[in-house]
């Protein structure tokens, strides 16, 4: 067996996590997509625009931070 070791930067470890969390994202917009969607209730539908907004914004958090902010 091969062992390799790689090494990158902090810049570049960010840039894959911020493309992970894009792509988790993706896919949880796609799983929305193909899934019966239920009605949402009123403060539901405005929790949703916000957060498209902040998306057309560019306001993010990473996964970490999440975690770490909800635990």
């Amino acid at each position: 067996m091969i062992q390799v070791t790689v090494m990158v930067s902090k810049t570049q470890l960010k840039q894959v996590l911020d493309r992970l969390d894009s792509v988790k994202l993706e896919l949880l917009r796609l799983r929305a997509t193909l899934l019966p969607q239920e009605e949402l209730s009123r403060e539901e539908a405005k929790e949703l625009e916000e957060a498209r907004k902040e998306i057309t914004k560019g306001s993010s958090i990473n996964l970490e931070d999440l975690i770490k902010e909800l635990s």
